[in-house]
């Protein structure tokens, strides 16, 4: 009996590690993270060093708290900081939408080509990631500046008489984000249609269905689960950037991510860049809570 409860233990002990293990990770690099934005923007800015005040402080001995409720009044008042999070929503929409149009038929070629032709076909999808984002957005500045490359072709082609404005233009912004974030929406779907059943297609085939009927039937609908991760891996990072509208748009494509960067740095008020970072938090929340259900609900079908 003693070996037993010694084995009960040990189990018990497992378990206690394998759920409590992920739990600490999420509390120390992302709730104790959040509370300390949280309570950065609850403040006001100050000239001191960190620049904002405290919340609570011993006044007679008496605790007094102080909470700084302007910062999210003036996210919503301000039409600034309401169109940067509207164009950063839509700029993350429109870059999800132009991954996935691009990045399934990529996939979906990687999929079904040959095994031996698998690996080189990924290693090109990847191999932009060996060199610096920062660099690999400087070199489209090269390519869609007025005396760039694609001007350049154009011109050689004649397709244009004189070269056009696509740098410094919401148009770049796409193009940048679309580029960049493209391996992120092929790797989860080229991973999901791996996995694809293809005796279903040709039983489809044996039922007269035609390709196009099969892939919109059987092949989209299965891979599902590809394109809400793809869209997610996507969307949540393009609505927080910086870098690429940053040095390919314009100040009429202005994006939270400048905004926090300009309130940080530039303007010293960490309140309001903090209250920035929560209400997009806030707004982001939405698509995993859409993508969990999404999964329930594929799980019990």
């Amino acid at each position: 009996m003693k070996p037993q409860t010694t084995s009960d233990e040990e189990r018990r002990l497992g378990r206690l590690s394998n759920i409590g293990l992920p739990y600490l990770w999420l509390g120390l690099f992302f709730l104790l993270p959040f509370v300390i934005v949280l309570r950065i923007s609850l403040a006001e800015p100050a000239l001191t060093q960190p620049p904002y005040t405290a919340l609570w402080e011993w006044v007679d001995g008496m605790l007094e708290i102080r909470l700084n409720l302007r910062n999210f009044q003036l996210i919503y008042e301000d039409q600034l900081y309401l169109q940067a999070l509207l164009n950063s929503l839509w700029v993350a929409l429109v870059g999800t939408l132009g991954c996935l149009l691009l990045g399934y038929p990529m996939a979906y070629a990687i999929a079904t080509a040959p095994e031996h032709r698998r690996i080189p076909l990924l290693m090109l999808i990847i191999l932009p990631f060996w060199t610096s984002f920062l660099i690999r957005v400087y070199a489209w500045i090269g390519i869609l500046n007025a005396n760039g490359l694609l001007n350049g072709f154009l011109l050689w082609l004649g397709v244009i008489n004189e070269p056009l404005k696509i740098l410094h233009t919401q148009s770049a912004v796409y193009v940048g984000v679309i580029y960049s974030y493209l391996p992120f929406m092929i790797l989860p779907l080229y991973a999901n249609l791996t996995r694809l059943d293809r005796t279903l297609l040709e039983a489809a085939a044996d039922l007269g269905c035609r390709p196009w009927c099969a892939f919109w039937r059987i092949t989209f609908p299965l891979t599902l689960p590809g394109v809400i991760a793809g869209s997610m891996l996507v969307f949540i990072p393009v609505v927080g950037e910086f870098v690429i509208p940053d040095l390919l748009g314009n100040p009429g494509s202005l994006m939270v991510g400048q905004l926090m960067w300009t309130e940080f740095f530039a303007n010293k008020d960490w309140p309001l860049a903090a209250a920035l970072a929560i209400v997009l938090l806030t707004i982001l929340v939405v698509p995993f809570v859409i993508m969990q259900r999404l999964q329930q609900e594929d799980e019990v079908t």
